[in-house]
């Protein structure tokens, strides 16, 4: 099965129903069939072909998906990119992704559109949200022009439907290559895991689309389902409640930060909407302060539904029952399709309740992209070694540990890798040398300081040093503290 049949399958049965909802606008299943169609006739046009790499600076719009479709419909690679990466980081990832097409949103292309020249695998521009009148071509004007005939080329179950960089820094990119065969079994697996079915209507809030939260288990597990998906641009929480109310939602999920806003909300303004028709309120990617997860039930009478997964993994690996059953503390048990150990240095199973290193089994990424080295290292007789430290009690439910055996933080839901900001800071010409710690922060789960040395005579200030990472690192990022120092310890 590839991701083109799959879409097929869901079009017969669904065709009329709403697939992804922005606002006022309304996406069927045939017009996101029919709109991903023109996208790939267009790339065919332009001499894309099986293996050719599509870039995608993207926010979350419905736009996302039917260029997705387009691109893997023809055997393409899409490679979704984080809209807050700076020019520096995108040069990293164009180099490593050698992408032949760029699609980006209007105003991302206007803020590198002069350095477009100097990427010389990209080929092809298409700007989507333009008036058609600018120096690329136009989303609107494909869709205006472009035929609608489905497409034929044979894609492979097992080749490469996308490739993810949200594994490693950008300075030293590790694209995570997933299969059209592992998303389309993730997805279903997801699904089945929440319960999900047509009647499920998923609200996209603050999950960028780039990312395998709001990729896979947001979007393409709706789409397997048969959901609907309302897309929430923005960060206000109140307009989140309204169009929970609006549209009826049955599932919202988010990251623990995005709850913690929710919960300030609520604090300060009181529950002004009806949200009784939410069945499952996930949450996943960092772990959820207790006090959080306790005041969700308090003000909303939702237990939070804890899950576990990671960009290797295509999405979510364990889940906690839909229903808001399971062990306090936990992020429950492996998905019907997935294996999971815990394991140790010398890579033996360990007793229950002994921690130690989460490995699992199921539809893992192929590797990683021009990378055999670094997935010789994570990928052992078909286990995928996560890195992340935990343990299994005798029932089979999995509960995680603060500590990682990666060299990474993770703040609001996203991975930060010191190596980037290090790689930054070292060109800066007052800097003789930088480290990188992770700190605790009750709202972001982490924030990075950073610790610096620098040259004899030099002087600089806090301030100087942040908008020097700012203008070369996505924001999120940027150092929250700047220590200065004489000397560094020894690693």
């Amino acid at each position: 099965m590839n991701l083109k049949l799959m879409l097929d399958e869901v079009v017969k049965r669904y065709g009329k129903k709403t697939a992804v909802a922005m606002g006022d606008s309304r996406l069927s299943y045939a017009q996101l069939d029919e709109a991903s169609n023109k996208i790939a006739n267009a790339l065919i046009g332009m001499g894309v072909g099986k293996g050719d790499r599509v870039a995608m600076l993207m926010s979350n719009r419905p736009e996302f998906a039917t260029i997705y479709f387009g691109v893997v419909k023809i055997g393409g690679i899409a490679v979704p990119l984080d809209t807050k990466y700076k020019l520096a980081e995108l040069a990293s990832l164009f180099d490593d992704s050698q992408p032949r097409v760029l699609v980006a949103e209007s105003p991302l292309l206007k803020l590198i559109a002069q350095s477009l020249p100097g990427f010389k695998s990209i080929a092809h521009v298409i700007e989507v949200g333009g008036d058609g009148e600018g120096q690329f071509l136009s989303y609107e004007q494909i869709m205006a022009t472009g035929s609608a005939e489905p497409v034929v080329v044979e894609v492979a179950p097992g080749d490469i439907a996308h490739i993810a960089y949200t594994s490693g820094p950008s300075f030293n990119p590790r694209g995570v290559m997933m299969s059209h065969q592992a998303l389309v079994r993730e997805a279903a697996m997801s699904g089945d895991g929440f319960g999900q079915t047509d009647k499920d209507i998923a609200v996209l809030f603050a999950l960028p689309m780039h990312h395998a939260f709001g990729l896979v288990v947001i979007l393409m597990t709706a789409i397997t389902k048969g959901s609907t998906v309302v897309i929430v641009p923005g960060l206000s929480i109140g307009n989140l409640m309204e169009v929970i109310e609006k549209e009826k939602a049955t599932i919202f999920m988010a990251v623990p930060f995005v709850h913690t806003l929710i919960v300030n909300a609520i604090e300060a303004e009181g529950i002004k909407h009806d949200l009784s028709s939410i069945r499952l309120w996930g949450t996943a990617g960092a772990a959820m302060p207790a006090d959080i997860s306790h005041k969700i039930g308090q003000y909303l009478g939702f237990t939070a539904v804890d899950f576990w997964g990671m960009t290797e993994s295509a999405a979510h690996v364990t889940c906690q029952s839909p229903d808001g059953g399971g062990k306090p503390g936990s992020v429950g048990k492996p998905l019907s399709g997935w294996e999971l150990k815990v394991v140790g240095d010398d890579n033996r199973e360990l007793p229950t309740n002994q921690p130690g290193e989460i490995i699992v089994r199921g539809p893992i990424m192929n590797g990683y992209y021009n990378n055999p080295k670094a997935t010789a290292g994570v990928i052992k007789s078909g286990w995928l070694y996560t890195g992340d430290i935990g343990r299994v009690d005798e029932e089979g439910w999995l509960f995680l540990s603060a500590g990682r055996k990666k060299d990474v933080m993770i703040a609001k839901g996203q991975n930060i890798y010191p190596g980037d900001i290090e790689y930054v800071l070292a060109g800066h010409p007052k800097v003789a040398e930088v480290g990188v710690v992770g700190i605790r922060d009750e709202v972001r789960g982490e924030t990075p300081r950073v610790i610096i040395r620098l040259k004899p005579g030099e002087v600089a200030t806090e301030q100087e040093i942040k908008k020097f990472c700012l203008g070369r690192l996505a924001n999120y990022k940027v150092p929250r503290e700047i220590v200065f120092t004489d000397s560094l310890p020894e690693k």
